[in-house]
């Protein structure tokens, strides 16, 4: 981790791969991009096993160029659909138990500051709803109770969708799928409100229909988390394959659940708002 491990030491370059001789030349390590640049650098995840059409791959690109200092980052995930992209990109990736990322994330936050106490080193959990608020609650909230200084990003497909279509806390109530044919019985967990009354310092919401707020989003938890203790964000990434959505019809569907349940939210501690106004007031080149 750091630009010290990432750089090419002189005479080896030709040695090298050229995805990574370009990803050292042409990416985003020691270099902030724009989202809106996409596809004119070197990314740090290009190719994935993900379903055609899947908003999670989408959401998984834009995170990866929106991270602050990707190379200074470890990303924690498990057993779901984004570990497959995940798994891919050209950052440090940690592959929990089913339900404890945030409690590896917990010890290994402490083990790097710990281990570089002068240097920032960012933690990311990302995780889906089963992970992260089925059977991974008790261990996502005692992070969160322990104010643990790292960033936990569900990505909500509303599902289970590695195992055949099982309902979660968070599918919507009484949606019918493969393995829940009465329809859920109950009301989608209000994973927002239960971040902010188990301490997190910053919780956004949102469906994957703008990038650039996407980019802002994920860029605000990780500064926030460095700084001042757990941040969450919740993000809407349908599953087209158990929800029966046409691919070209993924992006119409975020819409239409941003209008409906899933339009943006933010909510911050005064203390992190007052580190956002100060801090946003600088030039980009000296915010990180």
């Amino acid at each position: 981790m750091g630009l010290e491990y990432v750089r090419i030491s002189p005479g080896f370059e030709r040695y090298m791969p050229k995805d990574y001789v370009d990803l050292v030349k042409y990416g985003q390590f020691g270099r902030q991009m724009d989202v809106q640049q996409l596809g004119q650098f070197k990314e740090l995840v290009e190719e994935h096993p993900m379903c055609a059409g899947c908003f999670m791959a989408y959401f998984i690109r834009v995170f990866y160029a929106a991270l602050p200092n990707p190379e200074d980052t470890i990303v924690i995930g498990t057993a779901g659909c984004a570990r497959l992209a995940l798994s891919q990109a050209a950052v440090p990736f940690i592959y929990g138990n089913y339900g404890d990322t945030n409690a590896v994330a917990s010890g290994l936050k402490r083990a790097l500051t710990i281990r570089f106490p002068d240097k920032v080193k960012d933690v990311v959990v990302m995780a889906g709803d089963g992970g992260l608020i089925d059977i991974g609650f008790g261990m996502t909230m005692h992070s969160w109770f322990r104010r643990e200084k790292f960033t936990t990003i569900m990505v909500d497909n509303e599902v289970y969708g590695n195992t055949g279509g099982q309902e979660s806390g968070m599918s919507p109530k009484g949606v019918q799928l493969k393995m829940a044919p009465k329809g859920k019985q109950f009301d989608k967990i209000n994973a927002v409100e239960l971040a902010k009354v188990a301490g997190c310092v910053y919780v956004a919401k949102l469906a994957p229909t703008n990038p650039k707020r996407i980019a802002k989003t994920i860029r605000r938890a990780v500064l926030a988390a460095r700084h001042f203790g757990p941040t969450f964000i919740h993000a809407y990434t349908s599953c087209n394959i158990e929800y029966s959505i046409p691919t070209e019809k993924v992006l119409e569907d975020a819409r239409k659940r941003e209008k409906q349940d899933f339009g943006f939210y933010e909510w911050m501690t005064d203390e992190v708002k007052e580190y956002f106004e100060e801090l946003e007031r600088k030039p980009e080149e000296v915010r990180t």
